[in-house]
């Protein structure tokens, strides 16, 4: 066992809080290179140190990073976030969307194991999706996996569109909001309030009981705006 596989036992021995799993699926395709990479590492770097912030957060949430261009990446695997370092974005390749989503779900499924054997209990899992383009591989698989787990209301499932270039109708097909909502991110500016967003929400989570319907922040009130 490595030794990131023993910190990640060690937290669930030492931590018996409920987890709230949310993974982030991040596009950094080529089209994300200059500012648009530059603006998203720093929201992420916001919502890492607003999830520090916060007293029940902190010790809820887990985060995860995948990231998706010609190929998808575990860039940050679960564990507590004390144990994390914000990791660097860079901005190559094509839009391996599928492989992306594919690679979350995996992840987020084999930590759900983990909670188990080890007795944790824990939220409904989040899945962040973030893509400002279209996908290049199929998405057909990944798709019918989301919504099967939607189905079984095993997972929450949030489509980010960044920017005017993204592929709307395909961000609907992975969303589980109501009415297959997408959010979007106008410009890059904007990657900052759409991650004070998140970590609200996360926060209200965090402090629900499981399996209850919980009431987030109006992402209109973050300069976001909605895709019906």
């Amino acid at each position: 066992m490595n030794n990131l596989m023993i910190l990640r036992e060690q937290d669930l021995i030492e931590n018996p809080t409920t987890r709230l799993p949310v993974c982030l699926c991040l596009d950094v395709s080529g089209s994300m290179a200059g500012k648009p990479i530059e603006e998203l590492s720093r929201g992420v770097e916001y919502f890492f140190d607003a999830i520090k912030s916060d007293e029940i957060a902190r010790y809820s949430v887990e985060l995860a990073i995948v990231t998706f261009e010609s190929s998808a990446e575990v860039l940050l695997d679960f564990a507590n976030i004390d144990r994390q370092q914000v990791p660097y974005l860079s901005a190559n390749g094509s839009t391996s969307m599928g492989e992306g989503v594919d690679l979350a779900l995996n992840i987020l499924e084999q930590r759900k194991q983990e909670y188990s054997s080890k007795g944790v209990d824990y939220y409904q899992p989040w899945l962040v999706l973030m893509t400002d383009g279209y996908p290049t591989d199929s998405i057909d698989s990944s798709v019918l996996k989301v919504e099967a787990l939607k189905n079984k209301r095993k997972l929450t499932l949030f489509s980010v569109a960044i920017g005017d270039g993204a592929d709307i109708n395909t961000l609907k097909r992975f969303s589980t909001m109501r009415n297959d909502t997408v959010l979007k991110v106008t410009s890059p500016e904007h990657f900052r309030e759409f991650f004070e967003w998140l970590s609200q929400s996360v926060a209200v989570a965090s402090q629900s009981i499981p399996g209850e319907r919980i009431s987030m922040p109006n992402p209109k009130d973050f300069k976001l705006e909605i895709e019906l």
